[in-house]
C-alpha cells in the first residue's frame, strides 16, 4: 500500500494536474486555468503523491469568497480510489477553509455520482438544491450541496 503525502498544489506541478483533470473530470481546467489558481491568494489547492511513483494522484480546490469555501475540484486517479484518498483531500480542504475564518462549504456534484455524494454525506454535507443540465459535456444535473458550522467548538474534520 503507497504512502501519500499531502501538499499546496506548485507551478511545477501544472501539467500533472492538467494531466489527471483530463483523466478524471474530461478537461475542466487548462494548464491557465491552474496557474490562476495557483497564484490566487483566494484559492487552496492540494494534491496528494506518493514517492513510490511520479505524478499526482488527488486534487482538490476551494475558492474562498466571503464567509463560504466553494469546493471546486476533488479528483482522485481511478487507479487509487477507495483507498481514503478523497477523504483525505476533502478534510484538508475543509481544514483550509476553517483556517480562513470561512463559515461554511458549498459544491456541486453530479447526481449519478454516488461514490462522491456519500463521500460528501460523511463528512456532514446536505443536499439544499440542484443544478439542471450543469455538466455541459453531458447534461447531467448536479446536487448543490451544503456545509455549515466549520467555525463551531466541536467541528470535527475526520468524520465520526
Amino acid at each position: 500500500m503507497n504512502s501519500y503525502t499531502l501538499s499546496p498544489l506548485t507551478i511545477a506541478q501544472i501539467p500533472e494536474a492538467v494531466a489527471l483533470d483530463q483523466l478524471c473530470l474530461g478537461g475542466i481546467w487548462t494548464e491557465d486555468g491552474y496557474l490562476r489558481e495557483v497564484e490566487s491568494p483566494n484559492s487552496d489547492l492540494w494534491v496528494l503523491t506518493t514517492p513510490d511513483q511520479p505524478g499526482l494522484f488527488a486534487l482538490g480546490c476551494l475558492w474562498s469568497i466571503l464567509e463560504e469555501a466553494h469546493i471546486t475540484l476533488l479528483m482522485v486517479h481511478p487507479d487509487h480510489r477507495s483507498q481514503g484518498l478523497g477523504s483525505q483531500l476533502l478534510g484538508a480542504l475543509l481544514h483550509s477553509a476553517r483556517e480562513r475564518g470561512l463559515s461554511w462549504a458549498t459544491l456541486e456534484v453530479g447526481v449519478t455520482n454516488t461514490a462522491a455524494i456519500g463521500l460528501y454525506q460523511k463528512f456532514g454535507f446536505q443536499t439544499i438544491g440542484t443544478r439542471k443540465g450543469y455538466y455541459q459535456q453531458t447534461g447531467e444535473d448536479a446536487l448543490i450541496l451544503w456545509r455549515k458550522g466549520l467555525q463551531a467548538e466541536d467541528f470535527q474534520l475526520i468524520p465520526g
